[in-house]
């Protein structure tokens, strides 16, 4: 039996969520107000509230929002996106491939709301001059962005999240999540490639346009940009030795951060002001909302079903959580979905007192991938679909889940496989 602070906690927890998915009030003022009645209801102090922030994602957060932010201001990835696009002689088709791959890429690199950030301008410029529709190329790069972000542990939220609460390390995550994506990022890409294969025929003076672009011209500060790839690499330089050296990941990026700032010679409200602090608090929030859940015993409640249900059976284990994250991270931003499932896969291993490494493999997988499903799966989606909207290019519910959610649940028919074969 629930006590009255459990159902307390989970009416809360339902209510949020209900109404971040119902996008009337913003995100990070439910999770707020959510964590504000936690508190006020006594379902926990505040110094418990406080240790159930996880101050590590928060500081790789930051950290690298300043290191992204202060390379932006460059041009560097604009100029990347052109160069590559001039390189294909100005196909469409083979453009739409290129942007796939180079999303893909800096998605497992850096955050994949910034890289779709830059990559969406540089579309919209490029279908400008071709006179095409952007919206192939903006799909291609949201599924991008998400199947290259689950590849590491600085990709995406959920995987800096996973890492945060198991101490699992950016090599880790690179060795075991690499191979998969690796094949899904080629099925993906194939399927958009023959789905697309008839959108994209276009006259060749269309395409002599694209090569009247200057990439160069993109370039607003050398120097500056100089001195950014030098702290980028040395910062995921230090991201691959951070186990080596017994240092957190948050520390590596504040680290980055800081010395960027010192050579950069910007000044720091400047930089600051374009941190993301809807979903640094959004974090936050959820943080709290999460752990009402968690002191109030729900959570290990919820370990108990999910145990009787696989009756310890590992491959069960692996194939409910990965469908379960997949489906619902599909309908439900995969943030909060990973937050409550980070402390029910540890109760799942302390009941059953078993391993259970391989399943936050299997919560990164589906939790990042299902994020490709809809339009709300992930931030980085309704990013990309805001923009659209505000460049007049509107991308519809069901048009975009008629092309991506096949090809989400492809991925995740891969990554079982992958999971079957590799860990059971």
């Amino acid at each position: 039996m629930l006590s009255e602070q459990a159902w307390i906690a989970l009416i809360l927890f339902v209510i949020c969520y209900a109404v971040i998915i119902s996008e009337k009030v913003h995100r990070t003022k439910v999770a707020l107000i959510g964590a504000i009645f936690i508190l006020l209801l006594k379902i926990m102090s505040q110094e418990e509230a406080i240790k159930m922030i996880d101050f590590n994602t928060i500081g790789l957060l930051v950290g690298m929002m300043i290191i992204v932010s202060i390379t932006s201001k460059t041009g560097l990835f604009q100029y990347m996106a052109l160069k590559s696009a001039k390189l294909v002689n100005g196909n469409p088709l083979k453009i739409l491939v290129v942007f796939f791959c180079l999303t893909a890429a800096c998605s497992a690199l850096l955050d994949n709301v910034t890289t779709v950030l830059l990559f969406t301008s540089v579309t919209f410029a490029i279908s400008d001059m071709l006179q095409i529709n952007p919206i192939p190329f903006l799909i291609a790069e949201i599924l991008a962005s998400n199947i290259g972000g689950t590849a590491t542990l600085i990709g995406d939220p959920p995987n800096i999240m996973i890492g945060s609460a198991t101490g699992l390390g950016f090599n880790d995550f690179a060795i075991n999540l690499i191979p998969p994506i690796v094949m899904i990022s080629i099925v993906t890409c194939l399927a958009l490639y023959w789905l697309y294969r008839k959108d994209m025929e276009i006259c060749p003076n269309q395409k002599q346009r694209i090569m009247t672009l200057e990439e160069s011209s993109f370039l607003v500060n050398i120097p500056l940009m100089k001195k950014c790839i030098a702290v980028l690499c040395l910062t995921i330089g230090g991201f691959v030795l951070h186990q080596t050296l017994h240092l957190d990941s948050a520390t590596v990026a504040m680290a980055g951060a800081a010395i960027l700032l010192l050579v950069g010679g910007l000044e720091p409200e400047d930089v600051f002001k374009e941190i993301e602090w809807n979903t640094i608090f959004f974090f936050i929030g959820l943080f709290i909302l999460v752990g009402g859940l968690e002191i109030t015993g729900i959570i290990r409640m919820v370990a108990h079903w999910a145990m009787n249900v696989t009756q310890g059976n590992t491959i069960l284990m692996h194939v409910l959580i990965l469908w379960l994250s997949a489906i619902g991270s599909a309908f439900v931003d995969n943030i909060p979905f990973v937050a409550t499932m980070i402390p029910l896969i540890k109760s799942m291993g302390e009941i059953g007192h078993i391993d259970v490494t391989s399943l936050w493999w299997t919560l990164s997988l589906g939790a990042c991938l299902g994020g490709n499903g809809t339009l709300i799966g992930a931030s980085a989606n309704v990013v990309v679909s805001s923009l659209a909207a505000a460049h007049g290019r509107p991308i519809s519910f069901i048009g975009y889940m008629k092309i991506a959610f096949p090809l989400m649940i492809l991925s995740i028919i891969i990554s079982n496989i992958y999971i079957y074969f590799v860990y059971l």
